[in-house]
């Protein structure tokens, strides 16, 4: 579980992060959690993100210990 308390997301950017190039930075690439989301789930994994505007956000990463994806 990784957290900050930073300036959140809105439910319209929450739907486009894990596309790639998409930034909401002005410097951003839009790679890296494209690239996170493609790692992870390689690996029969998931990434969760939860973000409230103004308070922060919580990205949640489950990694399964067997060959059985997980549900």
């Amino acid at each position: 579980i990784i957290s900050d308390s930073g300036c959140g997301m809105t439910e319209d950017t929450m739907k486009s992060i894990f596309d790639p190039f998409f930034t909401a930075k002005p410097k951003g690439t839009g790679l890296g959690l494209s690239i996170v989301q493609r790692i992870i789930t390689s690996y029969t994994g998931l990434i969760d993100v939860q973000s409230v505007p103004e308070k922060g956000t919580t990205f949640t990463v489950r990694l399964c210990r067997e060959s059985n994806p997980i549900q």
